[in-house]
């Protein structure tokens, strides 16, 4: 059974429809990277799973429930973990205070956050505003990680981050994959990092799955068709 599962998913914004026939799974331990052009229902793909954002036509289930009628923050309690895009930390909080405001009980605490992201440690006591992009985009990952989820959603985890930064978050996610059974959504461009981690692709175009299959049976030609500028 898939942990979650998204099938003929429609979404709009206002009058406006941005999804019109999303289908997504996600196993345990799976990473699935969420690929597309911009604008072409990515992050509005997330906030649906989210539920940030009402699907109005399909089902979306977690766990085997389905969530379509659960608030946002039930769905966080189920164990669904967001690193948002933008990063959003609370910027005149503490990095620790950051870390603990949403934290549940679980094998990521404060200590395994410090673990995988030593920074983090030697800036607890610095509010969040004071630290560079790199290191909020560390914290917001921490943040979501001590949620304890079963399924993180990363949208756009090293996007305008400097290289050895970008790094250091997909040497985290590498991590994440290898020593824990948690799932991963990942929304990201970088073909070669993808390459590193992901089980699954899906791609977008026009709000709609048009490619669903193993990362490695991506080839030229459908990157070309549907990620090429």
């Amino acid at each position: 059974m898939s942990l979650l599962k998204l099938a003929h998913v429609s979404a709009f914004y206002g009058h406006s429809q941005a999804l019109f026939d999303v289908h997504l799974t996600v196993a345990d331990g799976e990473v699935v990277a969420l690929m597309g052009r911009n604008g072409m229902g990515k992050s509005t793909t997330i906030k649906v799973i989210c539920r940030l954002l009402k699907n109005r036509g399909g089902t979306v289930s977690f766990g085997g429930e389905d969530i379509a009628r659960l608030p946002a923050y039930k769905v966080a309690r189920m164990g669904v973990g967001l690193v948002p895009e933008g990063r959003r930390c609370f910027t005149d909080l503490t990095v620790h205070e950051n870390l603990i405001a949403a934290a549940r009980r679980g094998e990521w605490d404060f200590a395994a956050v410090s673990k995988l992201f030593p920074r983090l440690q030697e800036r607890k006591d610095q509010t969040a505003g004071t630290l560079s992009g790199g290191e909020q985009q560390m914290l917001a990952i921490g943040r979501a990680l001590m949620t304890n989820p079963r399924l993180l959603v990363l949208d756009e985890a090293t996007e305008g981050l400097a290289p050895v930064v970008r790094q250091e978050i997909w040497a985290a996610i590498s991590k994440l994959k290898a020593e824990t059974g948690m799932a991963i959504v990942v929304v990201d461009k970088s073909l070669k990092e993808l390459h590193s981690v992901a089980d699954k692709a899906v791609i977008l175009e026009k709000g709609k799955s048009v490619w669903v299959g193993d990362f490695a049976s991506l080839t030229h030609e459908i990157t070309d068709k549907y990620l090429g500028v």
